[in-house]
């Protein structure tokens, strides 16, 4: 007897607005750093709602929100920003904790000198 598996999709259990937000923020925090889960989780939560309708708000073609938001997309800041409001979703910048590891604060010569004096 053969088994059937079906391709598991984040957008099928995004029901409610605290799904969606919860997910957002874990992918926000879990991004490896180049933006990948963010655009991932952007395309998850445009499929979970209506992406006509997100093409509307946006003023992009549905077209070219697939490609942005797809593994091989590489959308703008603008865009990202853009998508995330329509989607009525927030991305919030903030120093790193302690427990994330210490962030280098840029120096310049003349800073350091004042420093060590």
């Amino acid at each position: 007897m053969s088994e059937k598996f079906s391709r598991w999709d984040a957008a099928d259990h995004l029901n409610t607005e605290e799904e969606i937000a919860a997910y957002f923020e874990a992918c926000l925090e879990e991004d490896p750093g180049d933006g990948s889960l963010v655009r991932a989780a952007l395309g998850d939560i445009a499929r979970a709602r209506n992406i006509s309708q997100l093409a509307r708000d946006t003023g992009m073609s549905r077209e070219g929100l697939y490609k942005a938001l797809s593994g091989e997309g590489n959308p703008s800041f603008a865009t990202v920003m853009k998508v995330a409001r329509a989607l009525g979703l927030e991305i919030a910048l903030r120093p790193r904790s302690a427990r994330q590891g210490r962030v280098k604060r840029r120096t310049s010569k003349a800073g350091a000198k004042r420093r060590a004096a």
